[in-house]
């Protein structure tokens, strides 16, 4: 999942080219985690981002802030692709479908936060608000926009079903056979209305 640069106008270019070049290594750090997971060499990052160790460091001085920071990144991604799905998708259920998608991988990404964060659990509760607040929302406009068309059942609560999608990918990371995405994309066909 990519994030989007925020609106730079004004900013001075070095600004622009340093949040550029943060945001490229945090969607490199995303990549290799759903690939590898969390631990996965930094060494890896650093290749897949083409910077230096020294570079990841820089910026993030502990795996955990890494972490973190990939978090952060994603949920901010994932709420802003929502919008940008209904107005570009070729319909609202496709829409819901496609955020559906990015979640999930979202989802593959945080597998490995609670124990980096485990000793932390005032960072953690912080996050998870973070994820409620930003995400939630979207789920429920995505929700909202696919029963308006007449795509799917009203009623559905956006919160059940991030927590339905999330459920469906639990051990998916442990298990080859087990498909998450396949499950999830199930729940999904299953919100449309009966022809």
């Amino acid at each position: 999942m990519s994030g989007s640069v925020k609106d730079d106008e004004g900013a001075p270019p070095g600004r622009k080219d340093a949040r550029r070049n943060k945001e490229t290594l945090l969607d490199a750090a995303a990549a290799v985690f759903v690939a590898k997971g969390v631990d996965a060499p930094v060494r890896d990052i650093a290749a897949e981002a083409g910077v230096g160790l020294g570079t990841i460091y820089r910026h993030f001085p502990t795996r955990a802030d890494l972490i973190i920071a990939v978090y952060r990144h994603q949920v901010d991604a994932c709420a802003e692709a929502g919008p940008v799905l209904l107005t570009t998708g070729a319909s609202a259920y496709a829409a819901l479908g496609q955020w559906i998608d990015l979640f999930v991988d979202f989802l593959v990404t945080k597998h490995g936060l609670a124990a980096v964060m485990r000793s932390d659990s005032a960072g953690f509760d912080a996050l998870h608000t973070y994820f409620l607040d930003r995400l939630v929302p979207v789920c429920a406009q995505l929700l909202e926009a696919a029963a308006a068309a007449d795509e799917i059942r009203s009623g559905i609560e956006a919160y059940e079903l991030m927590r339905g999608v999330g459920n469906l990918c639990v051990g998916a990371d442990t298990d080859p056979r087990y498909d998450a995405r396949r499950l999830v994309g199930l729940l999904v066909a299953g919100l449309r209305k009966a022809p």
